[in-house]
């Protein structure tokens, strides 16, 4: 191990185990001391075709030899690619590029905002999502539903209003003369893996076309074939107003999008920016990323072997009886009977397989898209073990 004050400098933001990570290959981590560990949480989602991917480490090497950052106050020929592929693969017109999930998630706060001043008569209030999460900014804070965060950081940003999720009444009764929009994930992950249903999302777009307000689906997590398919708004076969990415579309490096729909877009010339926003380093591996989802046949690997884990999970659940498997994809959630996730997860990692403790009771699942059915294997193999241990079955 490290001298303890080796670990002084950073500051303290979560619990962390002593080891530090220094190598990752594909679904592999090494940390400082030669130990390896099969990641079945990729940075949260975030490196989705594993770690140090070939076409990433081209794509930034590159890219670094040509240009890095020009600016914001000109155009790059990779924030254009990327910008103009993702417009013919959704059902958006306009990219917006930020560097996090939040950053994408309080721009379309702001274009919500923005749009509900001119259309709406001021409206600023958007509806959320009871045990939603949205970011670590202020305003993503704001409108997120974490119970917790509720005293935290007040006086905190004002006009959100938060109803349980797949409760289309809730929304009903929420939305006034001074709503803009409603904004939520189309799998809650935070919160456990929640998804909301096909119907739901289908009522709720309904509604607010209705209303004349928009819809926002924050994509950060769910997105870029996290679910299955390059969107999770298409599996409900719905169009939103506005989507963010963040996570997967940079495969480790720090990208994220928002896009509306051309009617929506009103920001004018000093609304939005950002120093590293759109930058041509970023946006180069954005694009091979994009590029790599959609080969012939990736995204239905990426539901096959969904499948293959979901399947597992529930043969595991079965055995030990244990909870519900849910969610979408490679996206996926094992629930326990008993808050003894992050006791397991702790084992798990002791014996090198990282997982989640999404909540007390549940572990969450977020392997590479690209991941193998042998490391699926031994994944579940591994929490066999396990959870035979800790709930003393058969």
């Amino acid at each position: 191990m490290l001298d303890e004050s080796a670990y002084q400098a950073l500051m303290s933001i979560t619990k962390r185990p002593a080891s530090v990570m220094v190598y990752g290959s594909g679904s592999w981590l090494t940390d400082h001391e030669g130990k390896r560990y099969l990641d079945f949480i990729q940075g949260w989602a975030v490196n989705c075709l594993g770690h140090s991917p070939r076409v990433v480490v081209e794509a930034l090497s590159n890219q670094a030899s040509r240009l890095i950052s020009p600016s914001p106050a000109f155009y790059n020929d990779q924030a254009l690619r990327l910008a103009n592929q993702l417009v013919v693969h959704s059902c958006f017109q306009r990219v917006f590029f930020a560097s996090s999930g939040a950053e994408a998630n309080e721009g379309a706060i702001k274009l919500a905002r923005k749009w509900g001043a001119l259309h709406r008569n001021g409206a600023y209030q958007i509806v959320t999502m009871e045990n939603g999460f949205h970011g670590r900014t202020l305003a993503t804070m704001s409108a997120s539903g974490k119970p917790h965060w509720e005293k935290l950081f007040e006086p905190k940003v004002p006009g959100f209003i938060k109803v349980p999720l797949n409760d289309l009444d809730a929304v009903v009764g929420s939305i006034g003369p001074e709503t803009a929009a409603v904004m939520l994930e189309p799998v809650q992950g935070e919160a456990g893996v929640i998804p909301a249903s096909r119907e739901y999302l289908q009522a709720l777009r309904r509604l607010t076309r209705d209303k004349g307000i928009l819809l926002i689906c924050d994509e950060v997590q769910t997105g870029m074939g996290r679910t299955g398919t390059l969107f999770a708004y298409q599996q409900a076969g719905i169009e939103p107003d506005i989507m963010t990415l963040g996570k997967g579309i940079g495969a480790g490096v720090p990208l994220a999008a928002l896009l509306a729909k051309e009617e929506v877009c009103c920001f004018e010339p000093g609304d939005q920016g950002g120093t590293y926003n759109g930058n041509p380093l970023m946006a180069a591996v954005g694009c091979a990323v994009l590029e790599e989802l959609l080969r012939p046949g990736f995204l239905e690997r990426v539901r096959e072997l969904g499948e293959t884990l979901r399947y597992g999970l529930l043969q595991l659940s079965r055995k030990h009886r244990l909870g519900e498997v849910r969610g979408a994809g490679l996206l996926l959630a094992l629930v326990l009977p008993q808050p003894k996730a992050e006791a397991i997860a702790e084992l798990a990692r002791e014996r090198g397989l990282i997982v989640n403790a999404a909540r007390p009771e549940v572990l969450r699942f977020m392997p590479a898209l690209n991941v193998t059915i042998d490391e699926i294997a031994v994944c579940l193999g591994i929490l066999d073990q396990i959870l035979g241990e800790v709930f003393e079955t058969a």
